[in-house]
């Protein structure tokens, strides 16, 4: 057959083919991202569409395939970057599938996610990856996508609604949290919590409770203090609990923004941290290691996370989840980060 002449003629999976001497189904397989195609096969592929300058078609193969190859994902906010860091571990898979990613942001209202699931239906997109807003009480708006038959793969706040989920071990991280607050020297510890009806958070006030019981601390209903996850809400909990009559030494906040605004009403009330105070958070957001004092917190493995719910998605859509249908929830392991807001002792 003869080579390719025409110059500035569009590239076809058969160059492809012709190129690396294989089949154009192998090439068609290996674009699309096929299981049967080697991970050495596919990168050979995209490495020679790249050099021969080849764009998939992308409505003819989703015609010929019947996917759009678009997931939906919706986070509750943009500006965290929790959710970014998970977002970036979603798109490197789903970029060596051959997807795009539409994100929805749902800015913790019900309604928004609502907005942002019926769009995902009108796309057609093959499946969603999400983290539920905090204001939502019920996940029913959800359940819609599985009477659609698109996957759904929850991940950091997720609820048992049979859906695959994506978690990190909130009760073992609130428990190394509080357990490293105790081996500081502190035993009067408090927590400030966030919406308790969020499995996440009522699964950290656990681990919370459990370190102070095996630690022989009792645990003090006045010294927990419900917020709504921001800094508002840790500054306004810190100050309540501060006025007490026998003030905490400690404080382990539910998440890093809760903590930030703890440690600012510290600093006005010239609490010094940790030497008065110590205090700890959870999720390891960027700012924490740089303002002073540096906070301590829990890792959550964010980019690992994503990248495990777009697995999660990809073996769904494969059909490879088990005979029995049953829905994968897989647990990460979190990281203790000690910082200087709770490093009392050197030793």
């Amino acid at each position: 057959m003869a080579a390719r002449s025409e110059t500035n003629a569009r590239p076809t999976i058969r160059h492809i083919a012709q190129e690396l001497q294989v089949t154009a189904a192998t090439v068609s397989r290996a674009l699309s991202g096929h299981p049967a195609i080697s991970a050495a096969t596919r990168q050979a592929v995209l490495r020679t569409a790249k050099k021969l300058n080849y764009h998939l078609n992308g409505h003819a193969s989703s015609l010929r395939s019947g996917r759009s190859r678009i997931i939906g994902v919706i986070i509750p906010s943009a500006e965290i970057h929790f959710f970014g860091s998970v977002v970036h571990g979603i798109e490197k898979l789903a970029s060596e599938h051959n997807y795009t990613v539409l994100l929805y942001q749902s800015n913790e209202q019900v309604d928004f996610e609502k907005k942002g699931i019926a769009t995902f239906l009108r796309s057609n997109v093959d499946g969603v990856i999400a983290s539920v807003a905090k204001e939502a009480t019920n996940l029913s708006h959800y359940k819609t996508l599985r009477r659609h038959g698109v996957p759904l793969v929850l991940f950091d706040r997720a609820w048992d609604i049979g859906a695959a989920t994506v978690t990190i071990n909130d009760y073992k991280g609130a428990f190394m949290a509080t357990r490293h607050l105790v081996e500081q020297g502190c035993s009067r510890i408090a927590h400030i919590a966030g919406p308790l009806y969020i499995p996440i958070f009522q699964q950290r006030l656990e681990g919370y409770k459990e370190a102070l019981r095996q630690a022989g601390l009792k645990v003090d209903e006045r010294l927990i203090v419900q917020g709504q996850v921001s800094i508002e809400s840790g500054y306004a909990a810190a100050k309540k609990l501060m006025s007490l009559k026998s003030a905490p030494d400690g404080i382990f906040a539910v998440e890093d923004f809760t903590a930030l605004g703890a440690l600012q009403q510290l600093k006005d009330s010239h609490i010094a941290v940790p030497q008065q105070v110590a205090l700890a958070g959870f999720a390891d957001e960027p700012f924490g290691e740089y303002i002073t004092p540096s906070l301590t917190t829990i890792n959550q493995q964010t980019t690992l996370m994503g990248e495990e719910a777009a697995r999660l998605f990809f073996r769904i859509l494969e059909k490879k989840s088990g005979a029995s249908g049953k829905p994968e929830n897989l647990s990460l392991e979190p990281q203790l980060i000690v910082r200087q807001s709770s490093l009392r002792k050197t030793a």
